[in-house]
């Protein structure tokens, strides 16, 4: 009985650690860029999310040219989101308090458009990608879908692994994060950084939206409860560390699915703030030092 268990969770684990790495890697980013907790980042995968609900489902569109759509929209509406909302809280001087509750009421404006433009009803993404199918992976059962998620995760953090490591806007995002204003000295365009920064964050959590969608479904408040996850993932990883997000998405992944194997999946959520309280108390500079 313990053998026939073991797989399962473990890919249970391996798929959870996956959805947390994009937005862990996504929100990570963000912050070792702008310095700020961004709350409206969790409101970009119910942004992607939709997005492909309503031009896949509703307009029929190719799902993957929907699905294109959707990490797009999700990318615009993050750019716009840092133009015209942080980028003058910016210019004010405003305090990282003023900051976060500017977040909080993007996050929470987002959802509210969401469900006014489709309900708060529960819906599924699944039209042609095929969930229904399913693979045995020494003993652990996995879908289509959840493969993909896989996948996607290792690809994304690949390209951005490259990305920063040997581009010069790679470099650029790097140098922002460690003094920004040194970087505008030495000629760097640091608004057009920023804002490309704001695109590519944003539209990495639209995918982690879109995908959670065809895997589970999607409500418009679906962006707070993926944000936590993904920010707790980021904080046991270290916090402003890249590297560090994917490190802890897996490490809560795996502590979630193991931590309910004798108890309610209820008490998934209680358990991941338990190991965020434990790290904040004895290890605050995460698995990674930034």
């Amino acid at each position: 009985m313990l053998m026939d268990i073991v797989p399962q969770l473990i890919a249970n684990s391996i798929i959870a650690g996956s959805i947390y790495m994009l937005l862990a890697i996504g929100f990570n980013l963000l912050f070792s860029t702008v310095k700020f907790f961004d709350l409206g980042f969790g409101a970009m995968t119910a942004v992607g999310a939709y997005a492909v609900f309503y031009f896949g489902k509703t307009l029929g569109l190719p799902t993957f040219a929907a699905i294109a759509i959707g990490i797009v929209l999700a990318g615009l509406v993050g750019f716009l989101v840092g133009r015209f909302i942080y980028k003058p809280l910016k210019k004010r001087k405003a305090s990282s308090l003023v900051t976060l509750v500017a977040s909080l009421g993007v996050l929470t404006a987002l959802q509210a458009i969401v469900a006014i433009l489709f309900t708060s009803q529960f819906q599924t993404l699944s039209r042609n990608v095929g969930s229904q199918r399913v693979f045995d992976i020494f003993g652990g059962i996995i879908t289509e879908i959840q493969l993909i998620i896989l996948v996607t995760g290792i690809v994304v953090m690949i390209l951005l692994a490259l990305i920063l490591k040997f581009t010069m806007f790679g470099k650029a995002i790097k140098a922002i994060g460690d003094d920004e204003e040194v970087s505008q000295i030495v000629g760097i365009n640091t608004e057009k950084v920023i804002g490309w920064v704001f695109f590519i964050c944003s539209a990495i959590g639209g995918l982690a939206g879109i995908l959670v969608g065809f895997d589970t479904g999607i409500e418009p408040t679906m962006g707070l409860s993926l944000l936590l996850k993904g920010v707790i993932a980021a904080i046991i990883g270290g916090i402003g560390n890249v590297y560090g997000g994917p490190v802890g998405a897996f490490f809560l992944g795996f502590v979630e699915n193991f931590g309910i194997w004798k108890i309610s999946g209820e008490w998934k959520d209680a358990i991941a703030f338990g190991v965020l309280i434990l790290f904040l108390l004895f290890r605050p500079q995460g698995i990674l030092k930034r």
